[in-house]
C-alpha cells in the first residue's frame, strides 16, 4: 500500500501481473473504506451529529465502496479496451484500481477540526493521481489516454447513476 500511495508505477505493474493480488486489492478497498468511515464517525461525534447507527454507516459505506470499485473497474475496462485500445483483463484493472485506493486510509484523519476538509481534498486529488497511474499501467496507455479514459468513464458513471436514480424513482412517482 505504501508503494501504491507513493504512486510507484512498478507496483501497479506487479499487481497487474499477479493473479493472487486480487484479495490484497480487495483488502485495500476495505481498509480505505473503514478508515474513511471511522474518520467520518469521529467527526460526527465531535460535532454532536453522531448517532448510534455508526455500525450501519460503516457497513453501508463498506458495501458501497466495494460495489463502486467493481462498477468503476468495469466501466474503465470497457472504455479503455473498446474505445482506446487498452490491453488488460478486467481482473488486472480491478487489482490496480483496488490498490489506487491506498491514499484513502488517511481519511481516518478527516475528523480533525479545520484540517479535515483539507486532508479530504488532498486525499481525493492523491487518489485521482493513483487511479490514473493504475489505469495507465493496467491498460498499457500513455498518461493522456489514462486521463481521458477516467474522464469518459466518470461521465459514463454519472449518466448511469442518473438513469438508475430515475428508474428507482418511477415506482414512487407512480404511487404518489
Amino acid at each position: 500500500m505504501i508503494r501504491a500511495a507513493r504512486l510507484d508505477a512498478s507496483l501497479y505493474e506487479e499487481v497487474e501481473a499477479d493473479n493472487t493480488a486480487t484479495t490484497q486489492a480487495l483488502m485495500v478497498v476495505v481498509l480505505s473504506s473503514v478508515c474513511s468511515g471511522i474518520g467520518t464517525a469521529i467527526g460526527q461525534a465531535i460535532t454532536g451529529h453522531g448517532s448510534l447507527r455508526i455500525g450501519t454507516g460503516l457497513f453501508g459505506g463498506l458495501f458501497s465502496s466495494l460495489i463502486a470499485w467493481c462498477i468503476w473497474s468495469l466501466i474503465t475496462y470497457f472504455i479503455g479496451t473498446r474505445f482506446f485500445g487498452g490491453t488488460a483483463s478486467f481482473y488486472e484493472l480491478l487489482r490496480t484500481l483496488g490498490f489506487s485506493n491506498s491514499p484513502g486510509v488517511l481519511l481516518i484523519l478527516s475528523f480533525i477540526p479545520i484540517l479535515g476538509g483539507l486532508i479530504s481534498f488532498i486525499v481525493w486529488v492523491w487518489g485521482l493521481a493513483a487511479m490514473v497511474i493504475a489505469v495507465r499501467q493496467a491498460l498499457d496507455f500513455s498518461t493522456g489516454q489514462a486521463v481521458l479514459t477516467c474522464i469518459v468513464g466518470w461521465i459514463a458513471a454519472v449518466i448511469l447513476l442518473v438513469i438508475f436514480g430515475i428508474l428507482l424513482a418511477i415506482p414512487f412517482i407512480l404511487l404518489s
